[in-house]
């Protein structure tokens, strides 16, 4: 990805990666003592964290050496730790959205469960299997996130500060991700403004405001610096997941790795369903929504529905705002020059891509 290469510079996602690699190497070298399904567990975790765009990791170590920074060991680590618990985060969604495939392959609980299913297990007990699985790699995950910063060698109020900004995206997130359930679920009608507020939370938050802050930190940033740098974040974070969420309708699945029909069906709960619930289109999208949770529909009247009711354009609009206002909010600042051009490509890049 050539904006966040110019960004970050060259060899970051192999550093990444590397260091990826090793921390699994280790795991499950360590987990075959307990067991081969144990084992399992962390193979298909170390496969999980693969093939990623590794751009949460880009944002910290772009910004860090933007703002001089030196010390890459060190944000490296930080950037894996990212990484790791954007993996983690993956598979605890999946389960949420019982979704079987990611990258547009089985995920971990989708192929635990094909393994239990070729074992003999039943439906309902192969299900189970995966998810648990998944869950507790999640889990796993997220502690070693946790550890990778605890272990840095920088001085302990930067450690301090670095772990409560991960804590607070972690904790944001899950405030998030549980508002998405309520929703999805029915069991609060959202408004759009309660939509705009779980889409900030959920990804703004843990993919962008915060790896940009930690990056920052690292490099001894002035608080004016950090507040500036979170509120970028808040900003191009809710575009790119608003430019996700299009993506889930009407993206290409070749492209995305991910299913156009999931969303619809599970009846997601995204600012292209709030705006169209306020139209008089409304009941024929719902109407339309209830036979595609239980047929074999391919979506297409439900996403014909939402382009005739304005959702999509809605949305559209909702992203350039949020980039336009991240734009001015750079032009606006003291960054340094070319921090603010690689800032200025994020958040293009951010809203034009197609996966």
């Amino acid at each position: 990805m050539t904006v966040l290469t110019d960004f970050a510079g060259t060899g970051v996602h192999e550093a990444v990666q590397d260091r990826l690699d090793a921390f699994f190497t280790d795991r499950i070298s360590l987990a075959a003592a307990y067991g081969d399904n144990y084992r399992l567990l962390w193979e298909a975790a170390r496969s999980a964290s693969r093939g990623g765009k590794m751009f949460r990791p880009a944002l910290v170590v772009g910004v860090y050496r933007d703002l001089g920074g030196s010390d890459d060991d060190s944000a490296l680590r930080i950037a894996t730790a990212f990484e790791l618990l954007h993996t983690a985060f993956l598979l605890h969604d999946d389960v949420i959205d019982r979704d079987l495939i990611r990258r547009g392959v089985p995920n971990l609980a989708g192929s635990f469960a094909a393994d239990a299913t070729a074992r003999g297990a039943t439906e309902a007990a192969a299900e189970t299997w995966g998810q648990a699985s998944a869950i507790l790699a999640g889990d796993l995950l997220i502690q070693a996130a946790q550890g990778f910063l605890a272990r840095l060698s920088v001085s302990a109020g930067i450690r301090a500060d670095l772990l409560d900004l991960f804590d607070r995206s972690i904790f944001v997130t899950a405030a998030g991700e549980l508002a998405d359930v309520a929703f999805s679920a029915g069991v609060r009608l959202p408004s759009l403004v309660d939509v705009m507020a779980m889409t900030e939370q959920k990804t703004a938050s843990y993919s962008f405001e915060a790896p940009l802050k930690a990056g920052a930190i690292l490099a001894g940033a002035d608080a004016e610096t950090l507040t500036i740098l979170g509120e970028f974040g808040r900003l191009v974070g809710v575009a790119f997941q608003l430019r996700d969420d299009q993506l889930g309708v009407f993206g290409d699945a070749q492209v995305t790795g991910k299913s156009v029909l999931n969303d619809l069906r599970n009846r997601k709960e995204t600012p292209l369903i709030a705006h169209a619930r306020s139209t008089p289109r409304w009941a024929q999208i719902e109407e339309a929504l209830e036979i595609l949770g239980t047929s074999d529909s391919d979506g297409t009247s439900v996403r014909a529905a939402l382009e005739e009711c304005g959702a999509r354009t809605f949305v559209d609009s909702l992203i350039d705002d949020h980039v336009a206002r991240a734009q001015s909010l750079l032009d606006d600042s003291g960054l340094p020059a070319t921090l603010r051009g690689h800032l200025r490509d994020v958040a293009r890049h951010a809203v034009v891509r197609a996966a």
